[in-house]
């Protein structure tokens, strides 16, 4: 059986969903594991407080226990990273988390990471996250674009968002001194190549970073150690 590999968008927006299917183009090849993104759609329609963080961990734990007999590793493709830890007791396959696999990935090719943050109140979050992760030293910055889920794929929206998103990653490479940037939502997936390609300087997808980690645990025969334990 050919090995696959789950991305669970849990937000219960489809579009979301979409986009990061789009970003995962480079990611499949002929001989490698299949990807497949699915929608959490007990999920709220975007993931913007702890309250949503910690209400999807049940059912997220749920849709891969349902999917652990036919997937060799998840993905929880939201930069919350919610339920990481109850997942991975969940599955004896690896599970990646898009907040952890983005950050990690920053720390290869920059100095000091800056996050591209949706709204201001998740900054605290991905604050005491990094925290968590003894890194705060690594990370130059993390600003607001102060647009929401919804509000990065609702439609004609993309050239605002992608306005916003450019002054942000500015600040936080001539303010911040930041030398490599995070995009701090799944929903920002479809942005990343011209955000590279304006501001100079790295930009990370993070559902491709935890993805790429994904493929490289799955081929190389890695499992969870979380559930062994």
């Amino acid at each position: 059986m050919s090995e696959r590999i789950v991305v669970i968008n849990p937000n219960s927006s489809v579009d979301v969903t979409a986009g990061i299917d789009a970003a995962m183009a480079p990611l499949r090849f002929a001989d490698g594991p299949s990807i497949d993104c699915l929608t959490l759609a007990e999920g709220p329609p975007g993931i913007e407080c702890q309250r949503h963080v910690d209400g999807v961990i049940g059912p997220l734990c749920d849709l891969i226990e349902r999917e652990g007999n036919s997937a060799d590793a998840f993905v929880v493709a939201c930069f919350s990273d919610p339920g990481l830890h109850s997942a991975r007791e969940t599955t004896p396959h690896p599970v990646m988390g898009i907040s952890e696999s983005g950050i990690t990935t920053a720390l290869t090719l920059g100095e000091r990471f800056g996050i591209i943050a949706i709204l201001p109140a998740g900054i605290s979050r991905h604050k005491r996250y990094i925290r968590q992760m003894g890194l705060e030293g690594r990370m130059a910055g993390d600003r607001a674009i102060g647009i929401g889920v919804t509000g990065l794929n609702a439609d004609g929206a993309t050239d605002a968002v992608e306005e916003r998103m450019r002054e942000v990653g500015r600040q936080l490479i001539e303010e911040d001194g930041a030398d490599v940037l995070i995009m701090g939502c799944a929903g920002m997936a479809r942005y990343r190549h011209s955000l590279e390609d304006t501001l100079g300087v790295p930009v990370i997808d993070p559902s491709q970073a935890a993805v790429a980690n994904a493929i490289a645990a799955v081929r190389l025969g890695y499992s969870n150690s979380t559930m062994k334990a």
